[in-house]
């Protein structure tokens, strides 16, 4: 669905008001702030809108690209809200995670925070980026829960070691092995540029985007006309996995 993000209040569905813990997951990985983070005033929309049904603990979860602490970001970006609990992704106990495909793309096994697995709703919301021609939504938004400990090489920066891989195969595997139940795109503005903190260009756009994390990456992409290759390997996979 697309709102007009001047009127957008977040209705939660039905589901959250029997949770007990609704995990949301930002881009919060640099301390710039919106639109190459997700804002403040949308996880206060978020959190209100959980507030208004549920009383489940409410937990915000993300790491850096070179696995530094992500409480300063979250400072620098002003998220501090009553009764949410922040975290960190390096300080979580991970676990490992099967790829539930018969036949993975590029991985089998992810290792994850144990704390994604015991959250009842899981919620990615991201600012509307394209970087070098290519979106990067509520699916690619889940890169950054992934340890950087596990996952880093240690001749390069940040987690190269699966970009080596493939990177749009390694989305579409994360997206599989981590189900989470919505994605938001934050698209008060457009940000277009050529890296993740580059404000080349920032223009109003005026929406939101909401729904399945799948669905909504895809009606983004086909609303700007743009091409994103792991929701082409993601319709493809689930094909495969229905039969």
């Amino acid at each position: 669905m697309i709102f007009e993000s001047d009127d957008f209040t977040f209705k939660p569905p039905t589901v959250v008001s029997r949770a007990r813990r609704v995990l949301i997951k930002p881009n919060a990985s640099h301390m710039d702030a919106y639109p190459v983070s997700t804002s403040k005033g949308m996880l206060a929309t978020l959190i209100k809108g959980i507030r208004r049904v549920s009383d489940a603990d409410i937990l915000i979860l993300d790491g850096t690209p070179e696995g530094e602490p992500v409480y300063p970001v979250y400072q620098a970006l002003g998220y501090d809200f009553p009764r949410v609990l922040t975290m960190d992704v390096k300080d979580c106990v991970w676990v490992e995670v099967d790829n539930p495909l018969p036949k993975p793309l590029a991985i089998p096994t992810f290792w994850v925070p144990n704390v994604i697995l015991s959250s009842d709703y899981l919620i990615s919301v991201a600012p509307l980026k394209i970087i070098k021609g290519s979106c990067r939504l509520s699916i690619m938004n889940l890169l950054s829960l992934l340890p950087y400990s596990k996952y880093h090489d240690e001749a390069s920066n940040g987690c190269s070691a699966l970009y080596n891989l493939d990177i749009d195969r390694v989305i579409a595997d994360l997206y599989f092995t981590l189900p989470f139940d919505l994605g938001i795109i934050e698209a008060r503005n457009k940000l277009v540029g050529e890296d993740d903190t580059s404000r080349t260009e920032a223009e109003e756009y005026g929406k939101i985007f909401i729904g399945e994390p799948y669905e909504v990456d895809r009606e983004v992409c086909e609303t700007l006309g743009l091409k994103t290759p792991y929701l082409d390997l993601i319709k493809t996979a689930k094909v495969d996995l229905e039969t």
